[in-house]
């Protein structure tokens, strides 16, 4: 047994928080500029119309989950320095096309695309990221700093639109470099800010990071990946086979939990405004405030959870936070007698009729550039095109932030555990393929989750909609009961260490 140094503990943390912050930085260069695309889009586009938008929002998953296996395999036999640096650089790249998406004469919607795409390919570095998170912890440190991953994730996605916010002084016109032909405003200087981010990461990932690894026990190992000249070998510890059955679980439930959350963010404007009469305006204001206190409570969560897991295990919490996911979709079922308010307004000619199939696979946020002709007076109520309002009764304003509150505190429980449960199982074998499967899941639920409820909830209603959701997560605890014996740590199903 080599005993790790103090050298090597401290170097296999600093690379540990450089992890960290490429995860922050991914997200970032997703939420930076989601409040943003649909108003540039229309500047330099006028042909592009709202389905074009969400084909340039479900992209950047798309990017991710072509992206995350091709990685990962990378990094299992290079060292995991190369993906990171490319990965990065492609997304740096990505955002500077997207500055310049204005320049060509025609077609600029498909640059975007393009653009888009090329930062969720890049964002595909989160299987490397978790990987090396996976190899170079303990069984004891490992959930503390997969949690610290996700709590990362979870503030860039927050502090995202922030800074959007921030640049939007800069105005819609901005400043012009005609050397470089660069139009800098509120459109094109937070995805500049990110590629700044960017290249700040890249420096760090040569300057700072270093392979480093540890067993299960917390054993100074020897690398798994190429370092310098020479490889690493593995030693016996990572002799056995892993668990296969475990392995496809845990790579279900990962795309239920991301599916049902997909959903839950994406019906939340056209359900307020159908339930309560709220304007598009009132909808992205409210939300925003009411999603962003979620964020809060996740990132509060994460923290909570790395102390709670000591004393109860992974398992359990990953039934507890589908257990309270359960319940937060159950809650949202109709139950009272008071039908909403109907929306018997006619459809003139001249206005902008609420597309709610188009509106429902975007996010929230874009909704709120949607802007009326001044002489328009926007409808408000559930429309009378979908045949459930006249017979479906309205979820009260309680029901719906009692759900918010509940779905914001098991979503950040269920992606911890899972992330926690599906390394301790791949033991201490390179994981680099598995995590980009696992995020390719993850990001193809994000793409299925706005395509089922903007169908089921248009057509048939909450009732359905949220009826099927409970089934789904009934369906998932019902695996997990099944499994629950296997999901296990390698060591400890070869009995190397004590569960």
């Amino acid at each position: 047994d080599v005993v790790e140094t103090q050298e090597h503990y401290k170097s296999r943390w600093r690379s540990i928080w450089i992890m960290h912050l490429t995860m922050f930085l991914s997200s970032v260069g997703f939420s930076i500029v989601i409040m943003s695309v649909w108003p540039y889009l229309q500047k330099i586009d006028p042909t592009a119309d709202a389905s074009f938008l969400g084909w340039i929002i479900a992209s950047y998953s798309i990017g991710q989950m072509v992206a995350s296996p091709l990685f990962g395999l990378w990094s299992n036999y290079r060292p995991r320095r190369e993906p990171l640096v490319v990965s990065t650089a492609i997304s740096v790249a990505a955002n500077c096309l997207y500055a310049y998406v204005h320049v060509p004469h025609s077609h600029n919607k498909y640059y975007m695309l393009t653009a888009r795409a090329l930062v969720g390919f890049g964002a595909g570095n989160v299987a490397v990221v978790r990987s090396y998170i996976a190899g170079a912890t303990s069984l004891m440190e490992r959930t503390s700093a997969m949690a610290n991953t996700s709590a990362c994730q979870a503030v860039g996605f927050i502090l995202g639109p922030v800074f959007q916010t921030c640049f939007t002084l800069i105005g819609e016109e901005g400043i012009t470099w005609k050397l470089v032909n660069l139009q800098l405003n509120m459109y094109t200087a937070p995805v500049l800010f990110g590629a700044l981010l960017g290249v700040i990461n890249i420096i760090l990932i040569f300057a700072i990071f270093r392979e480093c690894r540890v067993d299960d026990m917390g054993r100074q190992c020897k690398s798994i990946n190429y370092e310098g000249e020479e490889r690493g070998v593995l030693d016996q510890d990572a002799e056995g086979n892993t668990d296969h059955v475990a392995v496809v679980a845990i790579n279900i439930l990962f795309f239920v939990i991301l599916f049902v959350f997909a959903v839950f963010e994406t019906i939340a404007t056209p359900l307020t405004m159908d339930m309560y009469s709220w304007t598009r305006k009132e909808a992205v204001f409210y939300n925003g405030i009411i999603l962003s206190v979620v964020g809060v409570e996740s990132v509060i969560v994460f923290m909570v959870v790395k102390t709670l897991s000591k004393k109860t295990g992974e398992r359990a919490i990953l039934h507890g936070g589908l257990l309270i996911v359960l319940v937060g979709f159950f809650i949202l079922l109709p139950w009272g007698k008071k039908l909403p308010n109907i929306q018997w307004q006619e459809i003139k000619n001249n206005s902008i009729p609420r597309a709610i199939p188009t509106e429902m696979l975007m996010p929230f946020w874009n909704l709120q550039v949607m802007q009326p002709p001044s002489n328009y007076t926007e409808p408000v109520g559930c429309p009378v095109t979908q045949s459930w309002c006249l017979n479906t009764p309205m979820i009260y304003l309680a029901q719906y932030i009692c759900s918010d509150i509940l779905i914001g505190l098991g979503y950040p429980v269920c992606n911890v555990m899972s992330y926690t449960l599906y390394s301790k199982i791949l033991g201490p074998k390179p994981q680099g393929v598995y995590m980009g499967w696992l995020t390719a899941s993850g990001s193809g639920a994000r793409i299925l989750g706005p395509v089922f409820v903007s169908q089921i909830y248009t057509h048939l209603g909450p009732r359905w909609a949220f009826s099927l959701i409970c089934g789904i997560v009934v369906v998932s605890l019902l695996l997990l009961e099944i499994v629950y014996k296997r999901l296990i740590a390698f060591s400890v199903r070869y009995g190397r260490v004590q569960e």
